[in-house]
């Protein structure tokens, strides 16, 4: 009896091994299927994405490339279509390019080093660190009422490139912060140990060997943040920058406009004639942000063979 009981084990258990290879089968094909899902939705999105991009680029092309002359970038704005151009909007960008890159970049480059290489690892570090974080994610708008009831109403700023440039340097500070903080992780530890090795005190190894091995990094977060300034427009208009400029700032107490506020009001106009105003100076401003863009690329190819 105890014989045939332990052939009849020895038979589901056979039974059990043979199922077993069957089972994983099915869940290897059942991941396979998914994962072939997966990657046909992934370049389904990605196409879609490409097709509505080509579409609008056309679109834009079709409808500005007519207007892009030299009166284009000569004229001031007009209530006239044929007499508008982008001259104050033109200054007023590389205005408050310079102001917001002279404001953002010593500071969020000094921030970075300072939490990377000289905070102590501290709960109230790890608190500003988680800041920075929802600083980094924070709608633009929400930074134009910042700016407004702090650099308009209390400094009493007014409506100047100097109020601008401030608001949209507290935009793109965390994301400076947080490029730099990432490069500067980057750079291997025993480039650190090295230089101390061979007798360097703590700012020699930050200043002259860490900093110019994270410098590709940090300009290319920079680059990247000061174009994502450019082309910001709510802010702007939160804090008053004005969409009717028909002339060039001279200081940076002066009123002023930029690309992204003029092709707004244009936009906004019910003749056709200003749509296809708004889409010449988007044309501009497209490939102001492709060549910092490209810059950004560059910048970070050809520093890249100093970084160990």
């Amino acid at each position: 009896m105890s014989k045939t009981n332990d052939s009849l084990t020895g038979v589901i258990n056979l039974g059990n091994l043979d199922s077993k290879p069957s089972i994983d089968a099915k869940r290897k094909a059942k991941r396979k299927m998914y994962d072939k899902l997966f990657y046909r939705f992934c370049q389904g999105t990605i196409f879609f994405a490409l097709v509505t991009l080509v579409v609008l680029v056309v679109h834009i092309l079709m409808s500005g490339l007519s207007w892009i002359s030299l009166d284009f970038f000569t004229n001031f704005t007009s209530r006239f279509a044929e007499r508008a151009g982008i001259k104050a909007a033109i200054f007023g960008s590389l205005w408050v390019l310079f102001l917001t890159a002279s404001f953002a970049i010593p500071l969020g480059v000094s921030a970075a080093i300072f939490l990377e290489e000289y905070a102590p690892k501290k709960l109230w570090v790890q608190w500003v660190q988680i800041n920075i974080g929802n600083l980094a994610g924070m709608p633009s708008i929400v930074y134009g009422l910042v700016g407004l009831a702090v650099f308009v109403r209390y400094f009493n700023f007014e409506r100047s490139l100097l109020a601008g440039s401030l608001t949209l340097t507290l935009l793109i500070l965390p994301i400076i912060i947080i490029s730099s903080q990432e490069a500067i992780k980057a750079v291997p530890l025993s480039l650190r140990e090295a230089a101390y090795a061979l007798g360097a005190n703590k700012w020699q190894v930050v200043f002259l060997q860490v900093l110019p091995a994270a410098l590709p990094g940090i300009l290319t977060g920079v680059i990247l943040s000061i174009s994502r300034a450019i082309g910001e427009t709510a802010p702007l208009i939160v804090i008053g920058a004005l969409s009717f400029v028909a002339f060039t700032p001279t200081n940076i107490w002066d009123e002023f406009t930029v690309l992204p506020i003029q092709i707004y009001n244009w936009a906004s106009k019910p003749q056709a004639e200003f749509h296809e105003l708004a889409a010449a100076a988007i044309i501009i401003l497209l490939v102001l942000l492709f060549a910092m863009n490209f810059l950004a690329i560059y910048l970070r190819q050809k520093y890249q063979r100093y970084k160990l």
